[in-house]
This record gives C-alpha cells, sequence and structure tokens, in this order.
C-alpha cells in the first residue's frame, strides 16, 4: 500500500493526511476482497525499516492502526473475517498489540476471508529467525541436517499457516518487493498500479484480478500452448 505519503504532499498537506486516506482506502478493499471470496489478503502495513521515518510519523501510524482495530473489531467479527498479524511484535507498543491479539481472538473462528496485517515484518528478519530456529533444532538433536527442505523452512515461517500468495499488488508505480514476502513470492505474480494508494479503488482491485485471471502460471513447466500433442 504505497504512496500515502507522496498523495498527501502533491497536496500540500501533512504526510498524517495521506495515511488517513489511505486506511480508509485499505477498508473498502478488504470489504471488496471479503465479498469476491478471496482467501487472504495480506497488507503490509508497517515494515522493519519504517522505523526509520520520522519519530512523529511512527507515532501517528501506530496510533491510526490503534484506532482502526478498535473500531473495526465487531465488523471484523460480524463480517466473518479472520484477522491475524505477522512481524515482530516486540517493538510494536504495548496497548496496540493488546489490541492485535485480541482482535485475533475474537476472530480466531470466522471462517471467510483471512485478514493479515504485516506489522514490524521484515522478509529477511523472518528467514533468519527460520534459520535461527533449524539450527536451534539440530543442535538439540530434534533434526538431522540432512533432513533439512524446503518445507523445513516454510513451516517455521511467521505465514506457515498460510498459502503463498497467488498475486502481490503494489501500487504508486514503484516496482519492487522491498522485503515482503521473499521467501513466499517465489512464484506469485505481480501487478505494478501507478496509483498512489489514495486513490487505489476498488475498480483498481478488480482490474488486478482480471489482469491475474488472463496469466499462465507455469510454475516451470512448458505452457500448455506449447506442448506437443503425440498420437
Amino acid at each position: 500500500m504505497d504512496g500515502n505519503g507522496r498523495w498527501a504532499q502533491l497536496r500540500a498537506r501533512p504526510r498524517t493526511f495521506g495515511h488517513i486516506k489511505g486506511a480508509r482506502v485499505a477498508k473498502k478493499i478488504i470489504t471488496r476482497c471479503a465479498e469476491e471470496g478471496i482467501g487472504t489478503l495480506t497488507l503490509f502495513a508497517f515494515s522493519t525499516e519504517n522505523w526509520l521515518r520520522p519519530q512523529l510519523e511512527v507515532n501517528f501510524l501506530m496510533s491510526l492502526l490503534k484506532r482502526y482495530l478498535g473500531r473495526e473489531a465487531d465488523t471484523l467479527v460480524k463480517e466473518n473475517i479472520k484477522f491475524m498479524m505477522i512481524g515482530e511484535p516486540d517493538r510494536v507498543p504495548a496497548d496496540l498489540m493488546k489490541i492485535i491479539r485480541e482482535t485475533e481472538a475474537r476472530t480466531a473462528a470466522n471462517t471467510g476471508l483471512n485478514l493479515v496485517f504485516a506489522l514490524n515484518y521484515g522478509s529477511r528478519n523472518e528467514i533468519t529467525q527460520a534459520v535461527k530456529r533449524i539450527a536451534a533444532d539440530v543442535a538439540a538433536g530434534r533434526l538431522n541436517p540432512e533432513g533439512i527442505t524446503e518445507q523445513s523452512i516454510q513451516e517455521r515461517l511467521q505465514t506457515a499457516h498460510l498459502p503463498d500468495p497467488d498475486l502481490i499488488i503494489r501500487t504508486s508505480g514503484e516496482s519492487r518487493l522491498s522485503n515482503f514476502l521473499l521467501w513466499q513470492a517465489a512464484y506469485s505474480e505481480f501487478y505494478f498500479s501507478p496509483v498512489l494508494w489514495p486513490d487505489f479503488t476498488t475498480k483498481h482491485l478488480m482490474d488486478a484480478l482480471a489482469d491475474y485471471q488472463l496469466r499462465e502460471r507455469r510454475y516451470g513447466r512448458v505452457a500448455d500452448s506449447e506442448r506437443q500433442i503425440e498420437a
């Protein structure tokens, strides 16, 4: 969800104004994804690198997330949306983490959209922590080094309970992953939109989904159109 700050600056407004508008857009996108029957929606809310931003902006973002969950928890329950967080909780303010854990508990039995907030999340750190867990298991004799597989790593990622993303959308014209789901995105399709996040609408979302539906995902195999038919 990129472009909140630039959107605000183009309107001679503080960056915080863009984050407020961006939160409203996120609510509309979440609602539409639930209506479309999408299984999992992961929103990159705050990266491990975002702590480098001005403290005033960081504090505002944390407060905005707290207000959002405080207001929307009842709606998530009502709409059968299951909320969860990935990322390291250590630097997240305690009052925000309290609301996150309460919302996760309240929605744990929901069976609709999995709504995942990536908060204080960085994929390199996630992979590093998975490697440390494997090393600890090997040292303790719980895992043989010869038995380390891709599945071994997958099971120790924070997303072990979630499917890999089919489609990754990035807004604002940027064309990079920025430390987001690096392992999980190995076979994801990408959609780069020039639209700044506060201007991203449900129509833009549907355009991205329509574009995705036209793609052929081969996973290393030969395309169906290229296969020779032998009789």
